[in-house]
């Protein structure tokens, strides 16, 4: 067994007065399934380019494994598949490479395709079978999954359980169940590492937040009878302290021995006070403990607009093609007011044109779209790459509501620090959250969304399922994230 020892890493951005890391211990075991995972803009990324060497922090990391990064930068896209592999792991035999891609389910014909016609999932698993043939090595895989179908995710999922030695970020929970072993959680104020799955860390997550919560609860009733005992005996003390001091011979006996009794009163009383206002203190300290990593979020909302007919769109018969390749075929469905319909396929298959059909792009087809012109539609793509500028511009842009749009992105996690940034520096994720955001200021009869989540954290995905749920919002969406399509969808259509 050899470890990864991070000791005292602490580390912040030029220009920044808050550390994305300070002090922070780990050792991790480099036979461990490892998930890491955290709000967006957290630092997990900070931590895998420090980890690979990218970045420098004070403190140290020392291992003995070779820390290798997924997506591996590849010198041409225009090499064989199978040279690719090669490339990335020179010291592999063949029949080590064929067993690797066997695994992921790689077909036997991508070894001699060139590696710029595969597919994103194609070439995802072609990279992970070479990284997991390097010697020595411990894999920083960062979101593997992203825009995989669930066949894809299902089988990089299974490899990934094979394996050992890893760190996976991914913010897909089925994923993460299916093949850790432990999770490193960036948290608000700390980071933690348990052992487990996903499913496991939320439940130790959720019992810790009910006990924190229930504890401060219960210091905060504390608190404030001790204030209430701690104003009383401080009023009997003052009152033991007068008559110590001397008494009124007109009105008191002149008992000579009651001076030493008031004395031994006020000053029982006062220890009394004093014990009181430890109590209470030691009750401040305990409560100023609690809740730092409970995750607040802010309730979202669609807001939704009633249409006058029931039936929104009916797809009939409708085939999609690029010149003369037809990509999907006799296509049928219909979409009812408050129904939430989720889109199913594998990559390539039509899923993203579709919506693009209905929300009226110019792409070939045959068959039938019928909708009201009337009908108000919503749009979030699957791609991001035409964000640009201020939050402002993009709100004129989509003709919104300024300060509604940043109250939104407020509940998403972002700070006011964001709020200055061009959207081209901001994460994958927190640009997701800016479409999403985008389209939570537009009042439509239908919301088409096409993988909101790619990207986006864990804690703001749960987040849009419960807006969603408790929302009557019509909704026609692509998402691969399994555990998010069961709790969202009515129905779901397989192309």
């Amino acid at each position: 067994m050899s470890l990864i020892n991070i000791s005292n890493l602490t580390f912040s951005y030029d220009g920044s007065f808050k550390n994305v890391f300070e002090n922070v211990n780990i050792k991790i075991d480099t036979q461990w399934k490892l998930g890491l995972i955290g709000r967006n803009g957290k630092g997990k990324t900070t931590l895998i380019k420090l980890l690979t060497g990218e970045l420098h922090g004070s403190g140290t990391i020392s291992s003995s494994v070779c820390f290798e990064y997924f997506p591996y930068n590849i010198s041409s896209y225009e090499m064989f598949t199978i040279d690719v592999i090669r490339e990335i792991a020179p010291e592999a035999e063949d029949w080590e490479i064929y067993r690797e891609m066997s695994l992921l389910k790689i077909s036997s014909d991508t070894d001699y395709r060139l590696f710029s016609t595969l597919s994103g999932g194609e070439q995802a698993k072609a990279m992970l079978a070479g990284l997991f043939l390097r010697r020595n090595s411990f894999l920083l895989i960062d979101e593997p999954t992203n825009h995989l179908d669930s066949d894809g995710r299902r089988i990089i999922g299974e490899y990934l359980n094979r394996k050992n030695g890893f760190i996976l970020v991914s913010h897909d929970r089925n994923l993460l169940d299916m093949c850790t072993d432990h999770i490193l959680s960036i948290n608000k104020c700390s980071i933690e590492l348990q052992k487990g799955n996903y499913s496991d860390w939320q439940h130790n997550k959720n019992m810790q937040d009910q006990f924190e919560l229930a504890q401060n609860e219960k210091l905060k009733k504390d608190i404030k009878r001790l204030e209430t005992a701690a104003k009383r005996t401080a009023q009997w003390s003052d009152k033991a302290e007068k008559a110590k001091i001397g008494f009124d011979p007109l009105k008191v006996e002149k008992n000579i021995s009651r001076r030493p009794y008031e004395a031994a009163k006020a000053k029982k009383i006062m220890s009394r006070s004093m014990a009181i206002s430890e109590r209470r203190e030691k009750a401040v300290h305990e409560k100023e403990k609690l809740l730092h990593n409970i995750e607040q979020t802010s309730e979202l909302k669609i807001p939704s607009l009633a249409f006058h007919s029931q039936k929104l769109i009916q797809i009939e018969n409708l085939s999609v093609r690029y010149g003369e390749k037809i990509i999907c075929s006799n296509v049928n469905f219909t979409v009812m007011q408050g129904e939430r319909i989720a889109i199913k396929g594998k990559n390539g298959c039509g899923k993203s044109s579709i919506l693009k059909l209905i929300c009226g792009e110019d792409i070939m087809y045959s068959g039938h779209i019928i909708k009201n012109n009337q009908l108000k539609i919503s749009y979030v793509p699957q791609k991001t790459d035409h964000l640009h500028g201020t939050l402002q511009n993009y709100a004129e842009e989509l003709g919104i509501d300024l300060s509604l749009f940043l109250t939104i992105l407020r509940k998403l996690d972002f700070s006011r620090e964001h709020f200055e940034q061009n959207i081209e520096h901001y994460s994958a994720g927190q640009k997701k959250k800016v479409l999403i955001a985008g389209s939570l200021c537009e009042k439509a009869h239908l919301y088409i969304w096409d993988e909101p989540l790619n990207y986006i954290d864990i804690i703001s995905r749960i987040q849009i399922e419960n807006m969603i749920l408790s929302s009557n919002a019509a909704m026609i969406f692509v998402e691969h994230d399994e555990t998010f399509c069961q709790k969202i969808a009515d129905d779901f259509i397989e192309i």
